[in-house]
C-alpha cells in the first residue's frame, strides 16, 4: 500500500468514526446492527468495498454525496 493509499483510507476511517461517534454509537452496535465491521474499518488497514460504504451511509442516513463531500479526492492522483 502507498503512502497515498494509507492516507485516503485514514480518511475515510475518521469520517466514518466520526459518523458513529457523533451517534452515539458503539464499534459493537454498529456490528450488530448492520453486520458491518467497524473496528476493522476504523483501523485503516483495509480498503472497504463501495456497497460497504453505500450501506453505511445508509446507516446514518447520510448520502453518499455528503459523505465525500470534504473528502479530498486529489491525493488519489499522486505519483501515478
Amino acid at each position: 500500500m502507498s503512502f497515498d493509499d494509507k492516507y485516503i483510507l485514514l480518511e475515510l476511517s475518521n469520517k466514518i468514526k466520526c459518523l458513529r461517534k457523533r451517534n452515539n454509537l458503539t464499534q459493537m452496535q454498529c456490528l450488530i446492527d448492520t453486520g458491518i465491521h467497524f473496528g476493522r474499518i476504523e483501523q485503516a488497514k483495509r480498503d472497504i468495498s463501495f456497497t460497504t460504504l453505500c450501506k453505511i451511509c445508509s446507516y446514518f442516513n447520510i448520502t453518499l454525496e455528503d459523505f465525500l463531500k470534504d473528502f479530498d479526492i486529489s491525493t488519489c492522483n499522486k505519483n501515478k
